[in-house]
């Protein structure tokens, strides 16, 4: 039996008995504060100081030691997305998109996620497992069909340096991640924090539009606010006038000519602290507080 189908069995067996056990909203053990390597997209899930046990997480997803491996790499990235150094596996998906909820009205034309919603959507679809990238640290450690296909024998090559070497490599679904970090995980689940709204699958119907074109007609007498700013093809709500795409700017990318709406249109990967350069920072990777619907009314003249 493997390891990933002992794990379905327990929180079977959990269940059937009824444990009053499973993840939570809890408070996160990582810091969300200084940098990368205090939130939870430091997968590793070792942090300077405190934080989870990353130990704990060893046999699931390779421990590379190096935080921005999970998504960048300086040699040998991704050839098939036009994203940063990308490192990680990009599969071929087609997902199911806002418009085709059939009942909704929709300005702008919506079509399938666009590169600064793929490189989210590369974890948070739960087709990839966590740690599969393409270039790993050190020589001779580069796998180019792992462009779009996750290897896992590829993946079994990393020797954890500070822990037991992963057997399985976990994707953000339900019968792996979140057969612990989900209130029905039952016993398995305690302490664990609930991920399920990270859990975003490939159908997109259920969450703000991605894909979709911010409308041309903008500014006053419209719904929507004017973009003040540009930078190169993008362009940004420049709400602290500093005259560049700050991180904490709201922003719209540009995809195939067209000025669309994508997951870093609003959320930053990497953090954005609240106020002040040593404050904690937004929930969620937001780039601005939603504090009294102030992410929302950037965009939203209402």
């Amino acid at each position: 039996m493997t390891l990933r189908k002992i794990i379905v069995a327990f929180l079977l067996l959990g269940s059937v008995f009824g444990l009053a056990y499973g993840a939570g909203d809890l408070t996160t053990k990582f810091s969300n504060r200084g940098s990368i390597s205090n939130t939870r997209h430091n997968l590793t899930q070792r942090q300077v100081a405190g934080g989870p046990s990353g130990a704990m997480m060893d046999n699931y997803r390779n421990d590379y030691q190096e935080i921005c491996v999970y998504c960048h790499t300086p040699h040998g990235a991704n050839t098939t997305t036009n994203l940063p150094l990308w490192n990680r596996t990009m599969k071929v998906t087609t997902y199911t998109t806002y418009n085709q909820l059939g009942t909704q009205t929709l300005q702008g034309e919506v079509s399938q996620p666009g590169n600064n919603s793929l490189a989210c959507l590369s974890c948070h679809d739960g087709q990839t497992a966590v740690d599969s990238i393409i270039n790993m640290p050190g020589s001779g450690r580069y796998l180019k069909s792992q462009e779009t296909t996750q290897n896992d024998s590829f993946l079994n090559t990393w020797v954890n340096p500070r822990g037991q070497n992963a057997s399985v490599h976990l994707r953000l679904t339900q019968g792996e991640c979140l057969a612990c970090h989900s209130t029905g995980a039952g016993f398995l689940g305690a302490g664990a924090t609930d991920f399920t709204v990270a859990a975003i699958g490939t159908d997109l119907r259920n969450d703000h539009p991605v894909g979709v074109t911010f409308p041309s007609k903008n500014g006053p007498g419209t719904d929507f606010n004017a973009p003040s700013g540009s930078q190169g093809a993008a362009r940004f709500f420049d709400t602290n006038n500093s005259g560049s795409m700050d991180s904490g700017d709201i922003r719209l990318y540009v995809t195939n000519g067209k000025v669309q709406v994508e997951c870093a249109s609003c959320h930053d990967p990497h953090g954005v602290p609240s106020a002040g350069r040593d404050s904690d920072f937004n929930p969620t990777f937001l780039r601005v507080s939603n504090a009294g619907s102030k992410l929302c009314m950037t965009c939203h003249a209402k």
